[in-house]
């Protein structure tokens, strides 16, 4: 519940505050934190409420679900704090066992649905982190790799124009020595001619034919002499520069390649997965409805 969980976070802020600042706490504190190097962390009792115990393992996950400031912080200065929480939702969970609350269709549904929760996580997981190797990933930079090596890429300006006329004319003043990113500051209707028409670095795919046509054909600090034409309208192009790309390294791309082959993984799973179980769908009104395309 929200007012619930603002209150444990409040309680743990507070906590947190006094253990900086109190060498008694933050000696107690400390060994926990010290032997969770040496121990498993789900074998180690760290407190004992009735006939249940609460693990280090238990507070660790509980810090995990802190706001990022409170998880920067060192163990030691959030273990009172995570440890009196830990005993109070132990404690509450074992009166609405006694109440048996868990047997009520509402609650036992919303279990259930936690239940399948952690169960697909920790499935998908561990089936998808096995595949996810070092040589896999390195496979699929060498695609990566030479996709993304050898492209040429132009950085240009331009000044979007309503007719030829308009074209021809910022032309005209460029010829007889017109500032490009004053003219486009004063005339494009393009928004980067705020920007003095600077489009940055692009490839030619990435811009209209007729765009990238002109552009890749300029020589670095030239301009075009006649009007582009796209559906956008008429242009007045200014090349800047051209570069020839070089694909990033491996380590700067990992995380990424990892995320996208996770993904790819993840979606074959879950179609060989649909591909074995019949599945219905209905609308909110129990009719049925056809599966998404």
């Amino acid at each position: 519940m929200p007012f619930l969980r603002s209150a444990a976070l409040a309680a743990i802020a507070l906590l947190a505050a006094s253990a900086a600042g109190s060498p008694l706490l933050a000696q107690t504190a400390a060994p926990a934190a010290e032997k969770a190097a040496d121990l498993d962390p789900a074998k180690m009792v760290v407190a004992k409420v009735g006939d249940g115990e609460v693990t280090l393992a238990d507070l660790i996950a509980m810090r995990e679900d802190l706001p990022p400031q409170y998880r920067q912080m060192p163990l030691q200065a959030i273990y009172p704090a995570l440890l009196e929480r830990a005993i109070d939702g132990r404690l509450i969970a074992n009166a609405a066992r006694a109440a048996d609350l868990a047997k009520r269709e509402d609650v036992a549904r919303r279990i259930r649905r936690a239940e399948d929760q952690v169960l697909s996580q920790v499935y998908l997981t561990e089936s998808i982190t096995a595949q996810v190797t070092e040589d896999a990933l390195r496979e699929r930079y060498k695609t990566f790799a030479a996709e993304q090596s050898g492209r040429e890429e132009a950085h240009a300006s331009h000044i979007l124009l309503d007719t030829e006329e308009q074209a021809k004319a910022v032309i005209a003043e460029l010829d007889k020595g017109g500032d490009f990113a004053a003219l486009a500051k004063e005339r494009s209707t393009d928004p980067a001619g705020a920007d003095g028409g600077d489009l940055g670095w692009f490839s030619a795919e990435q811009m209209v034919p007729e765009f990238s046509q002109a552009a890749f054909a300029l020589t670095p600090g030239t301009y075009s002499k006649e009007p582009v034409k796209s559906q956008f309208g008429w242009h007045v192009i200014k090349l800047i520069e051209k570069r020839t790309t070089q694909a990033p390294a491996f380590e700067e791309i990992r995380d990424q390649l990892a995320s996208e082959l996770s993904r790819e993984l993840i979606t074959a799973k879950l179609d060989t997965l649909r591909a074995g179980v019949k599945v219905e769908r209905f609308g909110p009104d129990g009719t049925p409805i056809p599966a998404p395309q």
